[in-house]
């Protein structure tokens, strides 16, 4: 018999509409909806509180992939004793503080933001409870196992860039933002939101990775005879190269993330349509 989710208290799925909420917030500039957002994060996802630790289970099946099927199911047998190891009655009561601060600080809709691995939360949901049977207890864990030794396609080297778009770059990147977030955005708007749980120390190294890596792409595509034949694209490459290299002794704020954001995409748009050409 399937048994009925409540995606209400399922951590991870509560957390990760959260994360989307707060995204929404931050690149829509609405601080206010922010700020409730992330309050909320912080009072109930810090690093001693059992929702914490409850969420650490789920992530721990569903953001490790590209793993052997052994080490896959090794993880799934410990992450399931260290959630029978939780206190179930606390675990429960500081769900049900955190439904209630979502709907009185936030708002109730918050529950239906879309996420995509909606599925696969669901499905470890499955797996903790202690009411499904051993066969779909089996075939549910061999589904978690299938998605943790996924492997990832190799990504394709493309050509340097053909030309620089600034000024017209940032109108597109601010029409579009909301639906069509790359991989990289994703990644750096998850890191940032958590941050208000961990001290920021994931999102700092993340940073330190992702800068030097724009920085690298954008030294390249100096190299390449369009930029080079071209003063102002040329001072303008600079510029935003300068401009992150100021960024390493900053403090992490708004502002910096959505520069940094647009320089992903910047340099997307870069080698896409060197690509093209």
């Amino acid at each position: 018999m399937k048994i009925k989710h409540n995606k209400k208290r399922n951590t991870a799925f509560v957390y990760e509409v959260l994360v989307k909420e707060a995204t929404v917030a931050i690149l829509k500039q609405d601080r206010a909806r922010r700020d409730k957002v992330i309050n909320i994060i912080k009072k109930h996802f810090k690093a001693d509180s059992l929702l914490r630790k409850d969420l650490e289970c789920y992530r721990s099946l569903y953001e490790n992939q590209n793993l052997t099927q052994l080490t896959s199911e090794k993880i799934i047998k410990e992450v399931k004793l260290q959630k029978r190891l939780l206190d179930t009655a606390s675990l429960f009561k500081q769900q049900t503080a955190l439904i209630h601060d979502i709907n009185k600080e936030a708002t109730a809709s918050i529950f239906n933001n879309f996420i995509p691995n909606y599925k696969t939360l669901a499905t470890i949901d499955q797996i903790f409870s202690d009411r499904i049977s051993p066969k779909n207890q089996v075939i549910l864990e061999n589904e978690i196992v299938k998605n943790m030794t996924k492997q990832f396609p190799t990504q394709e080297v493309v050509e340097p860039i053909d030309n620089i778009i600034y000024n017209t770059f940032v109108e597109k990147f601010n029409n579009k933002y909301e639906n069509n977030l790359l991989e990289e955005q994703k990644t750096l708007l998850t890191y940032y939101i958590a941050s208000f749980a961990d001290n920021a120390l994931e999102l700092k190294v993340f940073l330190n990775e992702e800068i030097g890596r724009l920085k690298s792409k954008l030294e390249e595509a100096k190299a390449t005879k369009e930029i080079k034949s071209d003063t102002a694209m040329m001072e303008k490459t600079n510029q935003i190269i300068d401009r992150l290299n100021g960024f390493f002794n900053k403090a992490i704020d708004d502002n910096l993330l959505l520069t940094v954001m647009k320089t992903q995409e910047l340099v997307k748009e870069i080698y896409t349509d060197a690509s093209h050409d």
